[in-house]
């Protein structure tokens, strides 16, 4: 008997909201979206003709640690967003016992999709400050300068 399992989602599409960024009370940081993502299918009409047809699918995507501080800072509203992770069940009772689920993606990793140039230029560093609940800053390396290509290591 075989034990193959594979859980594995990539979807690219639009973001339909600002996400935002919180942390669960132990300080880690975790961001809720969804992503809007188009599905093309062929549907027949009266006259037998196939036309392509397209439709939205929202579909609900959390992220953590820091591809959640990723996202927050440099994606928005509309932003085109590459994520790729898992598919996720949770049940939980409601206030009135009802058994309740859901199921989101669980973003492991998050890309661009769109340039500098076409997304308006969003991605301005002064655009988005770092995250309020860190602390200082990290400071930037140091670099040494070289003078020619015979002082490289290598």
């Amino acid at each position: 008997m075989s034990s193959l399992n594979l859980n594995k989602v990539v979807l690219c599409g639009r973001l339909t909201a600002d996400p935002e960024l919180k942390q669960t009370g132990s300080g880690i940081a975790v961001v809720t979206f969804t992503l809007a993502v188009n599905r093309r299918y062929q549907a027949k009409s009266a006259d037998g003709s196939a036309p392509q047809q397209q439709q939205a699918d929202f579909i609900s995507v959390v992220a953590w640690r820091s591809t959640a501080e990723f996202i927050s800072r440099y994606f928005r509203k509309g932003s085109a967003l590459c994520v790729t992770g898992s598919i996720q069940t949770r049940t939980w009772q409601d206030q009135q016992g009802q058994k309740r689920y859901a199921t989101e993606v669980v973003a492991d990793d998050a890309m661009f999709v769109d340039s500098k140039n076409e997304s308006g230029g969003q991605y301005t560093p002064d655009a988005y400050a770092t995250p309020s609940y860190s602390s200082t800053p990290a400071a930037a390396p140091k670099f040494e300068e070289l003078k020619t290509d015979e002082d490289l290591p290598f």
